[in-house]
C-alpha cells in the first residue's frame, strides 16, 4: 500500500536546496545565515520563498503574541533551519505548534549541522 505524502513534490525540492546551501557554504555556520542562503535558492529555483512571516496567536479572543516562523515555501510549507547535534522532542513540538497556529499541514526542520543535511517532516 502506497503512502501519500502531504507536498512531497515540493518538500523534496526544499530539500535539494538546503543540500545545495549546505555544500556550498558547508557546516557550522549561524541558522540565521543558512535561512537566507536558503530562501536565495529557493527564489532562484522560482519558489515564493518568505521569511519571518507573522502570525497573530489569540486566547479567548485575546491577542497574546506573534509567532514568526523562520520561512514560509509557496504558501504551504513551514521550514525551520536548524544547527543542532539531533532534533529533540522540542524541536518537534515547536514546529507542531507553528503549524497549529497558522494552519498549514507540512513543516520541514533542516539541520545543517553536520556535512550531510539532516532533515525531519512534521505533519499536522
Amino acid at each position: 500500500m502506497a503512502i501519500d505524502l502531504i507536498h512531497e513534490g515540493l518538500s523534496g525540492k526544499i530539500i535539494g536546496a538546503a543540500m545545495a546551501v549546505l555544500n556550498e557554504l558547508k557546516p557550522g555556520l549561524d541558522e540565521k545565515l543558512y535561512e537566507r542562503a536558503l530562501m536565495i535558492e529557493l527564489r532562484a529555483r522560482g519558489h515564493v520563498a518568505r521569511g519571518q512571516k507573522r502570525y497573530r496567536v489569540s486566547y479567548r479572543n485575546h491577542h497574546i503574541g506573534t509567532l514568526i516562523p523562520d520561512l514560509i515555501v509557496d504558501d504551504l510549507v513551514i521550514v525551520d533551519t536548524k544547527v543542532v547535534s539531533v532534533f529533540t522532542p522540542s524541536h518537534i513540538a515547536q514546529m507542531a505548534g507553528y503549524l497549529a497556529v497558522s494552519g498549514l499541514r507540512l513543516g520541514l526542520l533542516l539541520n545543517f549541522h553536520d556535512a550531510t543535511l539532516d532533515w525531519k517532516r512534521i505533519v499536522r
